[in-house]
């Protein structure tokens, strides 16, 4: 007869998980949902945002539909480590304003079990890869791309065009500053 293993029933399996896309292309209300089902299956979670990102407060996750979770700011991506308190899940949002160590902190928690939740932008105004998302997406066992819906055609859109003049990188926006555009949209408005 099989006689189960108890130390081998309470390992935990880590993994990482991206989800990226445009602007409005739903990045973090598919983390909440992800968030929030975890809660309901009575998992713990704990979830982290930049402190660059302050546009809804900073004490929780808001998606531009207002749905909501808590969650903590952080400054830098280490300090992720001193607050994951030994949970089930850790969700990070808006990742691409966070430091180049993000991606190890990441490979630490799924090396220690916790499954890593990771949303943000993958490109930037330009076009171009954005931050460590693409160094992330590298390691993740899955990513998960989602699409808004181009402003200009109604087609699926992957770019986030910039309607403010700034030539900043970091331009923490909504609506009035940013476009989601289709490739060809994209491309003409940027002739």
């Amino acid at each position: 007869m099989f006689k189960e293993n108890s130390n081998l029933s309470s390992i935990r399996k880590g993994q990482i998980e991206v989800i990226c896309g445009s602007m409005f292309s739903g990045k973090t209300e598919e983390l909440i949902r992800r968030l929030k089902r975890a809660k309901f299956a009575k998992l713990k979670i704990k979830t982290f945002n930049p402190h660059v990102d302050n546009r809804y407060g900073k004490s929780k996750l808001i998606s531009h539909n207002s749905t909501e979770i808590k969650s903590l700011t952080i400054k830098k991506s280490h300090e992720i480590l001193d607050l994951y308190d030994n949970v089930d899940i850790v969700g990070i949002d808006e990742a691409q304003f966070l430091d180049d160590e993000l991606p190890n902190i990441c490979n630490a928690l799924a090396d220690r079990g916790v499954r890593v939740i990771v949303a943000g932008l993958d490109m930037d105004y330009l076009g171009k890869p954005f931050g460590v998302i693409p160094k992330i997406m590298a390691i993740a066992e899955f990513v998960t791309k989602v699409h808004a819906v181009c402003v200009g055609c109604g087609d699926i859109a992957l770019n986030s065009h910039r309607t403010s003049l700034s030539k900043n990188l970091v331009e923490i926006g909504s609506e009035k500053n940013y476009q989601a555009l289709c490739r060809m949209c994209f491309i003409k408005k940027n002739k």
